[in-house]
C-alpha cells in the first residue's frame, strides 16, 4: 500500500503566470488557480503542475554541477521535429547540450530556465 498519492509538481520561477502559460500551451492544460505568487495548471485529473514565485530564482546551469538541474520534466511527443518548432515558438530555448546520440529525446529550457525533454517512445 502506498504511503501517499501524487498531488503536485511545483516549480520555482520569477513569473508564475508566464511559466504557467508556457506549460499550459505545451500540455494543453488549463489554469485552475491564479494568484500573484502561485499558479496551478491541471488537465482535470488528480496531478497538477504549480508555479511558485521565487524572485531570486537562479535557473539551473546543467550539465554543470554549480547549479544542477535538480529536477526536470519529460514529455512524450509523436514527432520531435514538429514539437521542437512548436515549443520554440512558445518561448522554449533548445539547450546547447544534447546528450542523446539516438535522437530519441531533445533537451530544452522553459522561459525560466528549467530543463525539460521532448521524448519519443
Amino acid at each position: 500500500m502506498a504511503i501517499a498519492r501524487m498531488r503536485s509538481v511545483v516549480l520555482d520561477c520569477p513569473d508564475p503566470k508566464r511559466l504557467a502559460d508556457f506549460y499550459g500551451e505545451l500540455l494543453g492544460w488549463k489554469i485552475t488557480n491564479l494568484e500573484d505568487d502561485w499558479v496551478t495548471l491541471s488537465d482535470g485529473g488528480p496531478v497538477r503542475i504549480c508555479f511558485q514565485q521565487a524572485p531570486d530564482h537562479q535557473p539551473p546551469d546543467w550539465p554543470s554541477q554549480d547549479r544542477p538541474q535538480q529536477f526536470h520534466l519529460d514529455v512524450t511527443v509523436d514527432d520531435l521535429d514538429k514539437a521542437e518548432a512548436e515549443v520554440l515558438a512558445i518561448g522554449a530555448v533548445k539547450h546547447s547540450h544534447q546528450p542523446s546520440e539516438e535522437d530519441d529525446f531533445r533537451v530544452f529550457l522553459d522561459p525560466a530556465g528549467h530543463p525539460f525533454c521532448l521524448c519519443v517512445d
